[in-house]
Parts: structure tokens; C-alpha cells; sequence
């Protein structure tokens, strides 16, 4: 019976699958991106520090050399030295050469530094019989400093009207030219003594230019008080006040030398 049912039943025929292409895989970049992504261009930053071509044409004409003469001026200066001139050399290029001439023969680097040094007390108000020079002519020096800066001092006068001027006159040329500075008001000035004066006391400043600091230069000033329409003087008995330059060596360490050379 199974023989015959075998035979009424035909075979069935199994077809094997058709051969199928793989699918193709997403290739996956290093970091594991897809390639299908959409790509952004990237740009590249120049350098700060390079310049571009249009910059580096602005610099070039920068640096293009023009001689005075082709804007008017004189190619070449002369100047002309008399027998009895001496050309004026800037102290800080005397400073080198005289640190490097030391420097060559192993010395010690000594400084010259000028002062001026009053030719008559500075502490013209300590003097006993100064109150009454102030009472005689009115006005008087009382004190002068000297020092960097320049030159200051103090001046009394009597208290005649509220209002006063004081200048100062002085020279660095024995009064072939001068030169004025006014005085301003400090206080008023009062003394111990029952029977001394109102007074005013005035502070100056005598600026000191470099080129006058030469051993042996001469500054002299008097002073003119100004009130209720008269003027009165102090010139030191007709003589001026006078100071004289004068000059002291300083050794210089040789840790402070480089620093020296530095700063001039």
C-alpha cells in the first residue's frame, strides 16, 4: 500500500536558490563615520604671523629709502668750529667713552658729579641779626637748597598789603642774559619776639639746566618784593646772591656698572 501511494504522489523537484549578490557593506572610515554623511569643507586659517601679499607690498614701500634732498632739504650740514670753540659733546656720550676707556685699562669707574654750593649761609634766617635786615629793607632771604631738582629757597617779607609779588631774577651769564621766576606764598610768618613784624613767607625754584653743571659756572639772582606800587630789593648788600658749581667723584661698585651703562 505505501508503494502505491508513493507512486501515485510524483517527486516534488526542489530548484536550489538562485545565486544572490551579497549585499554591499557601508565602508566606515577610521573613526567609524559613514562615508554617506554629509561632508563639510574644511578651511584652513592662515597664520597670524604671516603676512599677505598685500601687506607685504605696504611694508616694502615702508621701507624704501628717500634722501632729504629730494624733499628740498640739504644732503649734508657743516658746521664751522672757531679757533676758541669748543663743540659742545653731550654728557652721556662723554659718560660712555670715559666707561669704556676705564673699563679697557681695569680701573675702578669713578663719576664726576657736579653741585652748586652757595657762596654765603644757607640758613640766611638762623643768622642773629636777620630780623633786622627784614625790617631794614623790607624783604630777605631766609633760606637756600640745593640739591637734584634744582635750587629752592624761602623768602620773608613784610606784611604791608594784602596784595604782593615776589620774583627772582638770576643769571648763568654774570647778566649778559637773565632770566625771572615768580615766588608763591607758603604762610605767614610769625616770631616769638612781642615786638617782631607780620611777615610772609615765599618759596622759588630756580630750575638748573644740564649744560650749566661745569665746574666753575657762576648763578647769581636778587630778589624784587613788589607791593602797593613800590619795589624793594634784596641783592645781598649789592653783591647778588651767588653760587658756584663744584664737582665730586663717586666710585662706582663693579656689581652697579652694568647697570650704569645701562641707564645713560
Amino acid at each position: 500500500i505505501s508503494r502505491s501511494v508513493v507512486d501515485r504522489n510524483p517527486p516534488v523537484r526542489i530548484r536550489p536558490p538562485s545565486p544572490r549578490t551579497p549585499p554591499a557593506k557601508e565602508p566606515f572610515l577610521s573613526h567609524g563615520i559613514p562615508s554617506d554623511l554629509p561632508t563639510k569643507t574644511i578651511m584652513r586659517r592662515r597664520a597670524q604671523s604671516l603676512t599677505s601679499s598685500a601687506e607685504r607690498k605696504r611694508e616694502l614701500r615702508r621701507l624704501q629709502v628717500r634722501f632729504v634732498d629730494s624733499l628740498g632739504l640739504q644732503l649734508e650740514e657743516i658746521k664751522v668750529f672757531k679757533v676758541q670753540e669748543k663743540p659742545l659733546v653731550p654728557q652721556h656720550v662723554m659718560f660712555r667713552l670715559l666707561m669704556s676707556s676705564e673699563w679697557a685699562f681695569g680701573k675702578s669707574m669713578e663719576l664726576s658729579l657736579p653741585y652748586f654750593k652757595p657762596c654765603f649761609p644757607e640758613n640766611m634766617g638762623a643768622q642773629p641779626d636777620f630780623l633786622k635786615h627784614l625790617c631794614s629793607q623790607t624783604v630777605c632771604l631766609e633760606q637756600v637748597v640745593c640739591s637734584d631738582q634744582g635750587i629752592t629757597g624761602t623768602i620773608q617779607v613784610l606784611n604791608l598789603a594784602y596784595k604782593k609779588q615776589v620774583t627772582v631774577h638770576y643769571s648763568f651769564t654774570n647778566w649778559r642774559t637773565h632770566s625771572d621766576t615768580k615766588a608763591s606764598w607758603v604762610s605767614s610768618g610769625h616770631r616769638g619776639e612781642s615786638n617782631a613784624p607780620e611777615t610772609d613767607v615765599f618759596r622759588f625754584h630756580l630750575p638748573v639746566p644740564p649744560f650749566i653743571m661745569q665746574p666753575g659756572a657762576m648763578l647769581e639772582f636778587a630778589i624784587c618784593y613788589h607791593v602797593k606800587g613800590c619795589d624793594y630789593w634784596d641783592n645781598n648788600n649789592g653783591h647778588n646772591y651767588k653760587l658756584s658749581c663744584h664737582s665730586y667723584k663717586v666710585t662706582v661698585p663693579r656689581e652697579c656698572e652694568d647697570s650704569m651703562l645701562h641707564f645713560t
